[in-house]
């Protein structure tokens, strides 16, 4: 497979869906209406990881599934008006679209949050093996876990490209126990390292233990998010690396940890030593978190690298 530059590519394959999102102009108050403002966006993790990479330079392919309703047209417009590759994705004619509906308060933090994702089951080992030309040939593909475990460890076992796994939330990671031995990447955070560690984490020692322990499982390496703490890095015959950076306003955290992950799959894809890379995923989550919207349109290389220079300590 090849684009029509022949320059590396990658492959995602996760959720598209529509998000609602409600963010609310005071502190929330609970079983209350509070007054803010409601938008509607394009989303899903696979989908916004595959953005970022697209806003990145890097040539994008999405294995997703869409349904047959009018929401479905509106990703596939969106999907070509930025460049990312939906000609593999699966067309489920009686399915329903992906639907996200979240709501945040008044500082941009997520408070909560229901999904509409029943369409992912779709996604079987099946259907990503008659993509195995497409997914072997990648120089990297994201998988989210939204997708079913039996598909994930399909591609654990049968992926001959690296596999960059972003576990979504704690829910969703329990479905990687297992399947760690041929992933290549981990990007989770504090709460989903305790899941797939088995370990409570109080301190960066207990941190460096859990990290150890996944690599001695066959992980290469591994990013987990600190929030506004950073990245703490673990990779296999590498000393950690933490990193974080200056205080920066939020305007809002909820694509941040896509941008990052978009940002770790550039740095892999692009050659760069593994300081470099942690400096390239905090400040491709910095240009996230500095825009109102989900994916920030400015987003680039030289963005990234400028919000480096300036806010990564």
């Amino acid at each position: 497979m090849s684009n029509e530059k022949n320059l590396p590519y990658a492959v995602v394959c996760g959720g598209v869906n529509i998000d609602i999102g409600a963010h609310s102009f005071a502190p929330l108050r609970d079983r209350d209406s509070n007054p803010g403002r409601v938008e509607l966006s394009l989303g899903g993790v696979g989908r916004n990881i595959a953005h970022n990479m697209r806003l990145l330079g890097v040539p994008t392919y999405l294995l997703t599934a869409v349904g047959g309703d009018s929401r479905a047209s509106q990703v596939e417009e969106s999907c070509k008006e930025f460049g990312i590759d939906l000609s593999h994705a699966l067309r489920v004619p009686d399915g329903r679209t992906s639907t996200y509906v979240f709501v945040g308060d008044s500082d941009g933090d997520m408070a909560v949050a229901v999904s509409d994702m029943e369409i992912c089951e779709k996604l079987t080992p099946d259907y990503f093996a008659s993509q195995k030309a497409l997914l072997d040939g990648a120089a990297a593909v994201v998988v989210d876990a939204n997708l079913p475990r039996e598909s994930i460890a399909y591609l654990v076992e049968h992926c001959a490209a690296p596999l960059f796994v972003d576990p979504v939330s704690t829910v969703k990671a329990e479905k990687l126990q297992g399947l760690l031995s041929h992933v290549h990447t981990l990007k989770p955070n504090l709460m989903e390292m305790e899941v797939l560690s088995g370990m409570r984490i109080t301190n960066e020692r207990e941190l460096d233990a859990a990290c150890g322990m996944l690599l001695e499982k066959g992980v290469y390496q591994v990013f987990v998010s600190l929030g506004r703490e950073g990245l703490y890095f673990r990779r296999q015959g590498c000393g950690a690396l933490r990193k974080k950076s200056r205080p920066f306003p939020m305007k809002n955290a909820t694509g941040a940890g896509d941008a990052t992950m978009a940002g770790i799959v550039y740095a892999w894809v692009n050659g760069l030593s593994p300081g470099d890379t942690l400096d390239f995923a905090l400040g491709a989550g910095l240009a996230a978190i500095d825009s109102a919207d989900t994916i920030n349109p400015a987003m680039s290389p030289a963005l990234v690298a400028k919000l480096v220079k300036e806010y990564v300590l």
